[in-house]
């Protein structure tokens, strides 16, 4: 039996679509606006006149008018289909103060102002003589053509679901839109959304589906018996033959599809329904669960090529139970789905079943070893078949593009994680679901296997944590990110077991961004020994970046300067860097060359003249610390520039973590505070990291000592180690940028350790780094890397100078001389000549040491000072 049959309700027509006698103004209007001709309505099909000056509609009830009409069905049927509407007028409704009679035409948007007012009844008259009659209510079984927020209870707006890619492409202004994933009708301009925002509804068929309580019998005749109360205006009636009703969905679904033809390719499936609607259509995720759980590198995501993905197909279906379920062209039925968990095409070439259909609400609880209660983590939960399972209120698909996504929610490669503030709810598949919790560097990750039990509503997870650095005065920040809320930035950092996650407005052109959550103090959200404070990245494109964090009372203007891409366009080039450093540092802030030494000019006058307390670096995307970035700095630490090894993230997107490269800076015995750590930095009692945790102890002095050695040669005890959770295959000590001493594993290990003499020959630095070939799946892939700040060594009273490097140097500033007085929009002749002093002070610096003066340009406060005679 055909499903569905468009019944002709021609010789029953009444009036045309234009004639406005039997309705309000308004509702005149909104009939204008509704769809005619053929359509589909929630999979029905429907048959409406598409001539607007030729009879189009059954109307009843006009005038007040209680006459019945009757319309032909002689069809068989279990659900007859309206697309129908009434009036906006009503007979009654209650009067609330001085509206005696309120109708919708008193308001300014269209509501419904009587609901559940008795518009009539529809009867149906069998074969046998028999008959079944249905109420007809206001805003339940039909309603007006426009109704802001009012849809009625038994009916739908014509308007069916639409499924919307988060990913794009995105139509102009409709990002935020696409970001939900779902729309009803059709996705529309903005105007037309905002229109709506704004009070306007759109003109809506209302589709009802009038049961029949006895299908076995024939329907002769529809009867329409109004009360005149309002008229009622039918477009169109479909006789609809199934088991259900055909307006109701059931939940939603992840259906596996495979198919033996030998031309099926799973990527370019075409895939549709026609009552309900497909969420979601992807390959299927490859997922080998002992290769998962024997992994070394856990909680720093995988890469998966999702592109090709596996060899079958995954649709997220929502449909009714008599729904066709149309892969290719081939048919399947979703009542055997539902029903049964699987459905086959009828040439038996397509084959589909439920994934995990049975599913329970668990509240889950993180815990660690060392801590009472629960704590906040990150959180990947997985079902056998490889799909990602979120804690409510978490995106089942992570936007990682920039600035799109900056909610609790992270994607590592192809893996999707929530931050958790350590108890939350969860809807898990029953049997086997494989979990990921992670904390920061000093607990272990998990990966376990789960077996969720049916009627299950509790689960408890416990880290351990490995090491506590806390406890021997080391404190952790993410020196860079952007963003998200301080709340965000709290739970994040919170959860990758972060100290202090400094977040930072910026200008990016004519976007500024978290410059209403400075508030010249540490957060609000700052607690539980973990501090959000508001500084910002102020910014110039040519010449360099720099961090203020920590800065006290006002914000620190302009935030860029000198155009695109960080000013606007034909934005002078105000201030220099050092002014920006000046006052950060005037108010007890800290002051960071953010993701060192890009761009590069100005940078090194900063450095060159002390305004600069540590320099970001993160360049860990090789398994080598011979990169461009900590050449660079190696190059300032050989001519005497002492700036700390600084830990950040710059985190601009949900592909980044917050602390996934962060400082270790060590406070001693000082009472933890943004103060403590600022004072740390300065000091140099710093490391770099992305995983190993280090030290480094020369002669016993520690990383930003100053050694003091009588004599030129010699030699000196080194004490080098590196601890982990993730495995890392060598630990160096580096003398002045080249390796003297080394500890590798060749099939990577989580502790390495040296314990050597090495030769100095005059003064330097002494530093240690580790390097692992595996990696993290950032944004940005970054391997577990990690570089302390140096001891330094000073032979005879003399400081390192490098001639050669100095030159370099200079000719660098040099060039950002010859930019700002050639390319640079210029600021006014004061102005001008004031950043371009900068440079020159600087050059004018070098060229003194140049000259012969090596003594220490800009050396950090608070150092200790170690005598020591070298050994022999």
């Amino acid at each position: 039996m055909t499903k569905s049959i468009t019944l002709d309700i021609s010789s029953s027509f009444t009036h045309s679509q234009i004639e406005s006698s039997p309705w309000a103004p308004a509702t005149g209007d909104e009939i204008q606006r509704l769809p005619f001709g053929d359509q589909i309505f929630w999979g029905i099909p429907f048959a409406l006149q598409d001539n607007p000056d030729a009879s189009g509609l059954v109307v009843a009830g006009e005038g007040s008018s209680t006459s019945p009409i009757s319309i032909p069905v002689n069809q068989p049927a279990s659900y007859l289909v309206f697309a129908h509407f009434c009036d906006s007028r009503a007979t009654k409704t209650t009067p609330v103060g001085d509206f005696d009679d309120p109708q919708t035409a008193n308001y300014a948007q269209p509501v419904v102002t009587a609901p559940g007012e008795d518009l009539g009844s529809y009867v149906l008259a069998y074969e046998d003589g028999t008959e079944a009659s249905h109420s007809i209510r206001r805003r339940f079984e039909v309603n007006q053509v426009a109704s802001r927020m009012q849809s009625a209870f038994a009916a739908r707006p014509h308007q069916g679901l639409m499924a919307l890619d988060p990913r794009g492409p995105y139509p102009k202004n409709q990002w935020g839109r696409m970001q939900t994933g779902v729309n009803v009708g059709d996705f529309g301009p903005l105007e037309q959304v905002q229109a709506v925002h704004q009070g306007a509804a759109p003109s809506s068929w209302s589709i009802f589906a009038l049961p029949n309580p006895h299908p076995e019998k024939k329907i002769v005749t529809l009867r329409i018996e109004p009360t005149g109360a309002a008229a009622i205006g039918i477009g169109g009636i479909t006789a609809f033959n199934g088991s259900s009703h055909p307006l109701r969905l059931n939940q939603l679904e992840t259906i596996e599809v495979r198919s033996n033809a030998s031309d099926f390719e799973v990527k370019s499936a075409n895939v549709s329904v026609d009552q309900g609607v497909v969420a979601r259509s992807r390959p299927s995720n490859p997922f080998n669960s002992d290769a998962w759980m024997a992994d070394p590198v856990k909680g720093w995501g995988e890469h998966i090529d999702l592109e090709h993905g596996g060899d079958s197909l995954l649709i997220d279906l929502s449909a009714t139970s008599d729904a066709s379920l149309t892969v290719n062209g081939t048919e399947l039925s979703a009542g055997d789905l539902y029903e049964s968990g699987e459905a086959s095409s009828a040439d038996g070439k397509i084959h589909a079943r439920v994934l995990t259909q049975k599913r329970e609400w668990v509240t889950v609880k993180i815990k660690a070893s060392d801590l009472m209660g629960t704590t906040p983590a990150r959180v990947h939960f997985r079902s056998e078949d490889g799909r990602y399972f979120p804690p409510y209120g978490h995106r089942h698909e992570v936007n990682d593009n920039w600035f799109e996504d900056y909610g609790a929610d992270l994607k590592l490669g192809s893996t999707n994680y929530a931050y958790v503030d350590g108890e939350f709810p969860i809807e898990l598949p029953t049997g086997k679901v494989y979990a990921e919790i992670s904390k920061g560097f000093e607990y272990e990750p998990q990966r376990i296997e789960l077996d969720i039990k049916s009627g299950q509503t509790e689960l408890e997870i416990e880290l351990n944590r490995t090491m506590n650095l806390r406890d021997k005065g080391w404190i952790t920040a993410d020196s860079h990110t952007h963003f998200i809320s301080p709340d965000t930035a709290w739970l994040e950092a919170q959860a990758e077991g972060l100290n202090i996650i400094n977040l930072l407005a910026a200008q990016w052109g004519d976007l500024f961004t978290n410059v209403g959550d400075i508030t010249g103090q540490a957060g609000f959200a700052s607690r539980d020994e973990t501090v959000v404070w508001v500084g910002s990245e102020n910014r110039q494109h040519f010449l360099g970046h720099i961090s203020m964090l920590g800065t006290q009372g006002a914000p620190i203007f302009p935030m860029s300067t000198s155009g695109p891409t960080e000013g606007y366009f034909g934005d002078p080039t105000w201030r220099a860097m050092s002014e920006w450093a000046d006052e950060c540092r005037a108010t007890g802030g800290v002051v960071i060359v953010p993701h060192f030494p890009f761009p590069y000019s100005e940078v090194i006058a900063e450095v060159v003249r002390g305004r600069v307390d540590g320099l970001e670096l993160r360049d860990f995307w090789a398994p080598t610390m011979d990169t461009f970035a900590i050449h660079e700095w190696y190059r300032l630490l050989n001519t005497g520039y002492r700036v700390s090894a600084i830990g950040g993230t710059d985190k601009m997107s949900a592909g980044m973590p917050v602390g996934g490269v962060r400082t270790y800076a060590n406070i001693g015995e000082e009472e933890f505070s943004f103060d403590a750590w600022g004072r740390a930095v300065r000091a140099g009692r710093t490391y770099t990291t992305s995983g190993p945790l280090l030290s480094l102890s020369v002669e016993g002095s520690l990383p930003g000592d100053e050694l003091s050695l009588n004599g030129n040669s010699g030699k000196l005890h080194v004490e080098a180690s590196a601890i982990g959770t993730m495995p890392f295959h060598k630990l160096e000590v580096v003398l002045n940028g080249k390796v003297v001493a080394q500890s590798s594993a060749a099939a990577g290990a989580t502790s390495l350790n040296i314990s050597e003499q090495i030769n100095v020959n005059g003064s330097g630095w002494i530093a240690a780094r580790a390097v692992s070939e595996y990696k993290a799946q950032h944004i940005w892939p970054v391997h577990f890397n990690a570089h302390t700040s140096p001891v330094y060594l000073k032979a005879n009273g003399s400081e390192v100078f490098d001639n050669p490097t100095a030159e370099y140097l200079i000719t660098v500033m040099e060039g950002g001389m010859t930019w700002l007085d050639t390319l640079a929009t210029p600021a006014p002749p004061a102005r001008h000549a004031a950043v371009k002093s900068v440079f020159e002070e600087a050059i004018e610096g070098l060229r003194e040491r140049l000259r012969g003066n090596h003594s220490h340009p800009a050396s950090h406060h608070g150092h200790n000072d170690h005598s020591h005679p070298y050994s022999h």
